[in-house]
């Protein structure tokens, strides 16, 4: 376990240094299509991307809360959610984070924050309603997994790298289209299709490698869940009505669907190949494959 928390940390600075590569690229195509000789886009966009991405990691536990419509709770609220939470941290020697609740029908839960000292772990009103105490457990153990892991971490930063690509492609096309032309770059057509073509394909990788760095994640988590609680039947069970009774949530947003434990959008077949979770299925058989290891 705690080599799968360095293997976490390592990784953290790969993907960052993947995505900035990804970022720089962009920049340098900017800046050579509509740089007039100078690096100033170029540079704009790394400065500016860095910042972004900064004030992402400090904020993105917030957003995320905001996004989802969470509200904070106290044991009094639901002592039922609370206490298995806290249960969970003091068994695992972690900081108790904090307890979110989002009133939907539709059962889930994800973990966020940049670190344990300043994790946030929310469920559903409909997970509340479906899942047994043991099931409850097994979840919010696996959501804790994500804390334990610094899973949060990776994919708190992830959230904030998808997003700051799409949002600069998303410039670099309206220039395309309506302005920004400062040399003569830009007249070759063959150079600006290429361009446009980069600026599209940028942020399905950007997508690809959050889906391929999330779904690893749940494995994982669900390992950890189970070592938790030993009790890898309970989580199995949690999953198997999750894939049962699981339905898209009402306040629901693609940039932030890594971090849930089901996936809130339901995806069609072309989007399951940028899906964030492993089937579940898979997941329920991994945890009932190895329970002589729990």
């Amino acid at each position: 376990m705690y080599s799968a928390i360095a293997r976490n940390k390592r990784n953290t600075v790969l993907i960052m240094l993947l995505f900035l590569v990804i970022i720089a690229a962009l920049g340098f195509l900017a800046n050579y299509l509509w740089g007039g000789g100078d690096w100033t886009i170029f540079i704009g966009t790394i400065v500016g991307a860095l910042i972004y991405v900064l004030i992402q990691y400090f904020a993105a536990g917030r957003e995320a809360v905001a996004l989802s419509g969470a509200q904070q709770i106290t044991k009094a609220d639901d002592p039922r959610l609370y206490r298995t939470v806290e249960n969970l941290a003091i068994t695992l020697g972690m900081p108790m984070p904090k307890v979110y609740i989002i009133h939907d029908a539709a059962p889930n839960a994800f973990a966020t924050g940049r670190d344990p000292e300043h994790a946030i772990v929310a469920a559903t009103s409909g997970l509340l309603e479906l899942m047994t105490d043991s099931e409850l457990e097994g979840v919010m153990a696996h959501e804790m997994g994500h804390v334990k892991n610094y899973d949060i971490r990776v994919t708190t930063i992830v959230f904030g790298m998808v997003v700051a690509i799409g949002f600069l492609a998303d410039i670099l096309l309206r220039m395309s289209f309506f302005g920004g032309n400062r040399n003569n770059n830009n007249s070759n057509p063959i150079v600006l299709v290429a361009g446009i073509v980069a600026m599209l394909v940028a942020p399905l990788v950007a997508t690809m490698v959050q889906a391929a760095v999330s779904r690893e994640r749940e494995y994982l988590a669900d390992a950890t869940g189970a070592l938790t609680t030993r009790h890898p039947e309970a989580l199995a069970s949690a999953l198997h009505k999750l894939g049962e009774y699981g339905r898209p949530m009402r306040r629901q947003n693609t940039s932030m669907a890594h971090m849930w434990i089901s996936d809130p959008t339901k995806p069609g077949i072309v989007d399951r190949l940028f899906s964030t979770h492993p089937p579940i299925g898979d997941r329920v058989r991994r945890l009932l494959g190895s329970m002589d290891k729990f």
